[in-house]
């Protein structure tokens, strides 16, 4: 069932999306002017609604719908793109507290979620909540936008994944500025516990040190990461991607 929905999703979004050089140098997603867009539109989210529907929690809680449909969104147009292998979704809605589950790991192949995590912000986008988000080089802010994960390293946190973000000016220093996915003993219930709030980073999504190497090996080699915060229209989500 979701093996049909998926490839309609993408048919979809591959007649609804134009990807050209106007739509890169002005650093936005455009939409074909064309009789048919509205249409697809409506059709794109009725097929995202269902979607969200149908997820099997596994257990989890959901994710908000509206960074799920932005993220599911930037997956099919990516995925089409060919910048994404895998069908896989790791969503990070930082309009969440840090105090809570803001971290999901989406199987679309079998519309599951596999994982729902705690996750770091940078100690410069914020206390309890995220506010502020940086691209620039030791601004130990977190960037927002869509990544695709890569390889595995050994660092000084230990296993940690590199990422390589998407977005011209929004995100596409991750990798110069060693944006990585890494577990801390900083993100934990019991840290929250001790000090009213999650440890912060210097920018990374950070984890769990016990969930780190099972997110870490489902999601890498070319998954897709979104970061989700209000702060950004809509349209701003479907920012163009690097060349």
């Amino acid at each position: 069932m979701y093996y049909n929905v998926a490839f309609l999703l993408l048919y979809l979004f591959g007649n609804s999306f134009s990807f050209n050089s106007n739509s890169v140098k002005e650093g936005n997603f455009l939409l074909n002017k064309n009789k048919k867009t509205s249409s697809y539109r409506s059709d794109s989210h009725t097929m995202i609604a269902s979607i969200y529907q149908n997820l099997n929690a596994n257990q989890f809680e959901l994710p908000n719908y509206d960074s799920f449909a932005e993220g599911l969104k930037g997956y099919y147009t990516l995925k089409e793109k060919g910048l994404i292998k895998k069908e896989i979704l790791t969503l990070i809605d930082f309009s969440l507290s840090a105090n809570t589950k803001r971290l999901w790991v989406i199987d679309l192949a079998t519309n599951t979620i596999l994982h729902h995590s705690l996750v770091a912000h940078g100690k410069n986008t914020g206390d309890e909540f995220a506010t502020k988000f940086s691209n620039q080089n030791s601004s130990f802010q977190s960037s927002l936008g869509f990544y695709s994960t890569g390889e595995i390293y050994q660092g000084k946190h230990g296993a940690s994944l590199k990422l390589d973000g998407l977005e011209e000016g929004l995100n596409s220093n991750a990798r110069s500025r060693a944006i990585v996915i890494h577990g801390a003993d900083y993100v934990s219930d019991k840290f929250i516990k001790q000090n009213k709030r999650l440890g912060r980073s210097l920018g990374c999504p950070a984890l769990p040190k016990e969930l780190n190497m099972p997110i870490i090996t489902t999601i890498k080699d070319k998954s897709l990461l979104f970061i989700y915060h209000p702060s950004r229209k809509k349209e701003e989500n479907n920012q163009a991607l690097t060349s």
